[in-house]
């Protein structure tokens, strides 16, 4: 198709009329945005932006790769995007997508927010469906996750990825029954979608094998290795098959990361997008200074005057988190929490109602910062500044996705001003500092000071049987099974003997020996 080329705005409207019946009945308009013309095909996503006109009506070719269909992506999957109503692939899709068809390895960094899920599921389902059939209990790609909430969330997009598929796609994660989770593998299934601990529980029980592997996806890396996962990703990573591809994401490249990709990617393509540390641009960042005694009382005067249509609100502890959905409740205010203390059914409809907009505030710890994936999410509201200033990114991650613009409030009082130094530092950012009328605090908060920071020590492997933090059961060979998953007579026949008789063996087997005289 030849550039379209006009000499006044008269006959730029004349020749978009003439493009209707040339584009094949198709709907072409016209946008227009400080003085810049953009002619593009509505008839699908796909087809992208065909033309920009600049003021001196010079012609402009967009670049190719503005299109879906320039990916190299099947008609299902297209259909499915379009059907999402995506306008254009992002920055990480365009670098990730083509080198992920190839069969290549990767190791990418990317912001939340940005179509990174997408970026792997896209290309993993159209390899799937050109490959063979699943043996039962085998899986065909393992894509493993920190959190109960992520992994749900990246089984959902799976799903919606694929409906145009004949793909199989399941999720299992601690926390409830293994029992049902062992009967949905039973079949085999095409993509499983696991937090590492369950994983490996269900591999001791013979319900899950891994033959048939053929891509690993490792998600939120970096997130893993805080929560002290490195043992059951080494692990597991000893359990499949050799000759696989590789895909690992996270929100930076660190050196632990590097370390932990270095055995097992095999030339891997590296993608960043991003500067290290950086935030989203469509986030409005803001410190409002205030008395530690008064921030509930100011939270709540801000949920019930400025209209806040929904808002995520973390706190440092899980207690505190509690206590303000007390608080907040006596004000009228609909809100739940989400935290690591809560049941996974509790988890789950806190969290299913704040998406269908039943509730209006969600209190969350640092455990749900990145498996919390809200549409239009409006505010994000640090009542506690986190400890760790990664954290920081991470929550206010949560608003401005897929190029939409948020509000991340920090509420700041004056024994904070060193982790507000710290997140500054991260940042590179100095951040804009108000004062709510009826709130000015006694305590003024001190002007920050640049500081060195350290690098963050992931933590070490766990060897109790729950990372409560995580909000994952773990487990190793020889421990019990997890409570809830084995119970009754059904514990007795498998050899499990009472606490006490446990501590007389090991009393026994730990005695010394007196020698005869």
């Amino acid at each position: 198709m030849k550039p379209l080329t006009v000499s006044n705005r008269a006959t730029f409207i004349n020749r978009i009329i003439a493009l209707y019946f040339d584009f094949y009945n198709a709907t072409s308009c016209c946008h227009v945005a400080r003085s810049i013309f953009i002619v593009y095909d509505t008839r699908s996503v796909s087809a992208g932006v065909y033309y920009v006109l600049l003021p001196s009506y010079q012609p402009l070719m967009l670049p190719s790769h503005m299109s879906f269909v320039s990916l190299g992506l099947s008609k299902a999957i297209l259909q499915a995007i379009e059907d999402c109503g995506y306008p254009a692939p992002t920055p990480i899709q365009i670098k990730t997508v083509p080198a992920a068809l190839a069969g290549k390895d990767i190791m990418a960094a990317a912001q939340t927010g940005t179509g990174k899920t997408a970026s792997f599921t896209w290309p993993l389902l159209q390899r799937l469906a050109n490959g063979g059939k699943v043996r039962a209990n085998h899986i065909r790609a393992l894509i493993l996750t920190p959190t109960r909430e992520l992994a749900m969330q990246v089984a959902e997009s799976v799903t919606i990825y694929g409906i145009n598929l004949p793909l199989k796609c399941k999720v299992v994660y601690g926390g409830v029954k293994i029992n049902p989770q062992m009967m949905q593998l039973r079949g085999g299934v095409d993509v499983l979608v696991a937090t590492p601990g369950r994983l490996l529980d269900l591999f001791g029980q013979n319900a899950v094998k891994f033959s048939q592997v053929e891509t690993l996806v490792l998600d939120e890396a970096d997130r893993m290795l805080d929560l002290g996962f490195r043992e059951e990703i080494r692990k597991i990573l000893t359990l499949l098959p050799r000759k696989r591809q590789n895909l690992l994401f996270s929100a930076t490249l660190s050196d632990d990361i590097r370390k932990l990709a270095e055995p097992f990617l095999k030339n891997p393509v590296l993608i960043e997008v991003c500067p290290r540390n950086s935030t989203a641009k469509g986030v409005k960042q803001l410190v409002y200074e205030v008395d530690k005694g008064k921030k509930t009382a100011m939270l709540s005067h801000l949920i019930r005057n400025q209209g806040w249509q929904q808002g995520l609100v973390f706190t440092r502890t899980k207690i505190g988190a509690d206590r303000l959905v007390q608080e907040l409740a006596r004000d009228g205010v609909l809100v739940a929490a989400i935290h690591g203390d809560k049941s996974q059914h509790e988890r789950t409809r806190a969290l299913t109602d704040f998406k269908e907009n039943k509730t209006q505030i969600l209190i969350a710890t640092d455990i749900a910062a990145r498996g919390i994936d809200i549409n239009e999410l409006s505010h994000v509201i640090n009542f506690d500044l986190p400890k760790v200033p990664e954290d920081y990114i991470h929550r206010i991650g949560r608003t401005a996705r897929a190029g939409a613009d948020g509000i991340a409030i920090s509420m700041v009082s004056a024994d904070e001003v060193r982790q507000l130094a710290m997140i500054e530092t991260l940042i590179r950012q100095t951040l804009v500092r108000e004062v709510v009328n009826g709130f000015i605090p006694k305590h003024a908060v001190p002007l920050t000071q640049p500081l060195k920071l350290r690098a963050k020590k992931p933590k070490k492997p766990k060897k109790q049987a729950t990372d409560r933090r995580a909000g994952e059961e773990l487990t190793t060979e020889g421990n019990r099974p997890h409570r809830g998953d084995r119970t009754g007579e059904e514990g007795r026949a498998t050899g499990r003997t009472g606490k006490r008789e446990r501590q007389r063996h090991e009393y026994v087997a730990t005695a010394p020996i007196k020698k005869r005289r």
